[in-house]
């Protein structure tokens, strides 16, 4: 899901250090077995300059990555690598790290002044499913082609020929969340959806609270009155609707509407005793599409917490997952 978010962000900022001069090259995972931070399509920018944003792991392979990407900047040969954390200090790469797993990671030059990372560009901005083809080893090595319209790969992976490897990214437009409501506890929620790869649309028909500087970049913000609905921004059947105006009219106006959608999930804000009262006045009681009190018990406290809990609950819901601790879990955290 932050898959789209991480790579409009990692090339926008190759074109811009492009612009003024500076090259860059773009690592990505392209194969993991065994336990791994980030899974296939996972990105690292690095700049000439030896600046990085963007991630292949939790932390322990982006200093190797680096060394490896700057020598890609200088020379323009593309690189496939491989790192096997193990689970001692008998690994391949010596790392030691006790990851139980394997990363491969393939490095090329980012090529930002071009028609193709124009393109990309254009169908990050819409709602276009599509793939990115790269040739990771043979005699092509590096090359790659942009796919769109119907005949997609259905997911990400490596495609295996007589010619050699072919790592097919396939890029899938993450969900939208719609909070209905621009107070002041919606601004840590919108952040913090945003931050996990959420797109973010706040309606509210109070302009001042539309101001932009009050939100992350990114977020959409709509004027729209509760009693008009979503309009044209009516959720989908992979949009989450998060009712919170502090209002009982007009969290009982966009509660009657969200319903009205497809919306999978559409959490309420308040007390159970309020909740419940709203859905007997919409005459929705019992709907298993409404979660509220929104969030997961999680004691929170404050704006910031229960941001964490109101996403954490939409992440739960979206991955069909039931909440419990990791240290329950025995097979693979990405397992079924």
């Amino acid at each position: 899901m932050k898959h789209w978010q991480e790579t409009s962000h990692l090339l926008t900022t190759a074109t811009r250090l492009a612009a003024a001069g500076q090259q860059a090259a773009l690592a990505t995972v392209v194969r993991i077995s065994g336990s791994a931070y980030r899974r296939p399509g996972a990105k690292l920018l690095v700049a000439q300059d030896g600046e990085m944003c963007g991630s292949v792991s939790g932390g322990c392979l982006e200093a190797d990555v680096r060394e490896n990407a700057l020598h890609v900047i200088r020379d323009g040969k593309p690189r496939l690598l491989h790192y096997d954390t193990g689970s001692d200090d008998t690994t391949v790469w010596g790392l030691g790290l006790g990851c139980n797993g394997a990363v491969d990671v393939f490095v090329q030059r980012a090529v930002a002044e071009s028609a193709e990372t124009a393109a990309v560009l254009e169908l990050l901005g819409g709602d276009r499913p599509f793939a990115i083809s790269t040739v990771i080893t043979g005699p092509s090595l590096g090359t790659r082609r942009l796919t769109t319209g119907d005949a997609l790969p259905t997911q990400t992976g490596i495609e295996v020929t007589s010619a050699g490897q072919t790592f097919i990214d396939v890029f899938t437009p993450p969900p939208r969340l719609f909070i209905c409501g621009a107070g002041d506890d919606s601004i840590p929620l919108a952040a913090t959806a945003t931050e996990v790869g959420f797109r973010v649309t706040v309606l509210d028909h109070r302009p001042a609270f539309l101001a932009p500087e009050r939100f992350v970049p990114g977020v959409q913000l709509v004027s729209a009155r509760p009693e008009a609905g979503f309009g044209t921004a009516s959720p989908g059947p992979d949009g989450y609707v998060v009712v919170k105006s502090h209002s009982l009219a007009h969290d009982r106006a966009w509660l009657r509407h969200a319903l009205g959608t497809e919306a999978r999930y559409i959490g309420v804000l308040g007390p159970r005793p309020r909740v419940d009262r709203l859905l007997d006045e919409v005459g929705a009681s019992g709907s298993d599409r409404v979660f509220g009190p929104v969030g997961l018990d999680l004691a929170a406290e404050g704006a910031e917490q229960i941001a964490v809990s109101i996403v954490a609950e939409v992440l739960a819901v979206r991955s069909a997952r039931a909440p419990r601790h990791l240290r329950e879990k025995e097979t693979a955290i990405h397992a079924g």
